[in-house]
């Protein structure tokens, strides 16, 4: 890996995975069928953003970064990021309050500083950020809508799938200029047939 690439082994998210395997058993967030694939699955598909980033935009424009994760579930995708990201800070947001219990439970055991966990909904709340990040909670034609406001800079959204009718779909619906998106396959840094067909798709202002 060059300097630019995440350098990440499973040994230093070891605490992680195990809260999320212990809030698992009480809430539900991760399917059982998959929890023993919380590395591979939700963190390394997590830190996909972040490879991303440092390869395309440089590490820098995540630092003083004020980041949304609406939809996080359970933490996906911003637990791991806050982690790559020290620098900058992230809200959790999701409107199912069971969700977030267990986002803000890993989160304080992990002793993230950088990270505040809403129970809400993106309509209600305030303020602007620098970046929106997701994880496939609705169809992009849906979700820019939620968030068209709430962003400076740009939306890292990670989705599978044949995505570009979507895209052109929210590109024609939701007044997105079709050159302000980037799809970015994620078997370029992870040769693994499970990424074979999932992507970041950036989109910027």
């Amino acid at each position: 890996m060059n300097e630019n690439n995440i350098q990440v082994t499973k040994e230093s998210f070891e605490k992680a995975i195990a809260l999320w395997s212990e809030w698992n058993e009480k809430i539900n967030v991760i399917s059982r069928k998959d929890i023993g694939n919380i590395y591979e699955h939700h963190i390394l598909h997590s830190l996909a953003i972040a490879q991303y980033i440092n390869s395309c935009l440089g590490a820098e424009a995540m630092e003083g970064a004020s980041v949304l994760d609406l939809g996080t579930g359970g933490g996906f995708p911003g637990i791991p990021l806050a982690i790559a990201f020290p620098g900058a800070s992230f809200d959790l947001c999701d409107s199912i309050g069971k969700k977030i219990k267990v986002a803000e439970a890993v989160s304080g055991g992990l002793g993230l500083h950088n990270v505040r966990c809403i129970n809400g909904r993106a309509e209600n709340l305030p303020g602007i950020y620098d970046y929106v990040v997701s994880r496939a909670v609705t169809s992009l034609e849906n979700f820019y809508p939620w968030v068209a406001g709430k962003f400076r800079k740009g939306i890292f959204y990670l989705k599978g799938g044949d995505v570009n009718e979507e895209i052109a779909s929210m590109c024609g619906k939701c007044g997105v200029n079709p050159s302000k998106v980037t799809v970015w396959p994620i078997n370029d840094w992870i040769k693994d047939d499970y990424f074979a067909e999932k992507f970041v798709i950036h989109i910027g202002k």
